[in-house]
């Protein structure tokens, strides 16, 4: 039962539906919402964990909150690709009533509400993207390497550095 608080969290948040005395999500729609995020995300990445999803009955085993089998990254990413489904769903969902009302002088202008839900999820999803790319990178922290005389950063600082000395000797 860990997984469906913590999670369901997560995903509030991620989606900015804080309000609980007007959610706009129930906590089973998030929930399975979540659960066919890490459907998905077994597909695209291989933890360390075995996790064994169940949609229908609305499971997932080993509880990845639980403190002696905690899997951040499967938490993150999960809850991140589920947020990225709803969001995707609700911009759908918004773009049948994008419409323009003009009447004279008057109009009324609906696009705006989906051209905005659509910049949300596209950062929401590109984040997504950018931590998959990560975790398949190892984890590692970006910048982190160290340059080489032979990498493409190095020899821009090179010709730099040339051109400085050679304006200097005239």
């Amino acid at each position: 039962m860990a997984w469906q608080n913590e999670m369901v969290r997560i995903v509030r948040h991620l989606i900015n539906d804080l309000d609980s005395s007007n959610y706009t999500f129930t906590d089973d729609r998030l929930e399975e919402s979540v659960l066919v995020a890490a459907q998905l995300l077994l597909k695209e990445v291989d933890f360390d964990n075995t996790y064994t999803i169940d949609t229908d009955a609305l499971d997932m085993s080993p509880d990845p909150t639980t403190l002696t089998t905690k899997d951040d990254a499967f938490i993150n990413l999960a809850s991140l690709k589920a947020a990225c489904i709803i969001l995707g769903s609700e911009v759908r969902t918004n773009a049948l009533n994008a419409i323009v009302v003009k009447d004279g002088p008057s109009s009324i202008d609906m696009r705006g509400i989906t051209s905005g839900l659509h910049v949300i999820y596209k950062d929401m999803c590109n984040k997504y993207d950018h931590y998959i790319m990560q975790w398949k990178a190892g984890n590692s922290i970006a910048g982190q390497a160290i340059l080489s005389p032979y990498s493409p950063a190095s020899d821009n600082v090179n010709r730099t550095s040339l051109t400085d000395r050679s304006m200097n000797f005239e």
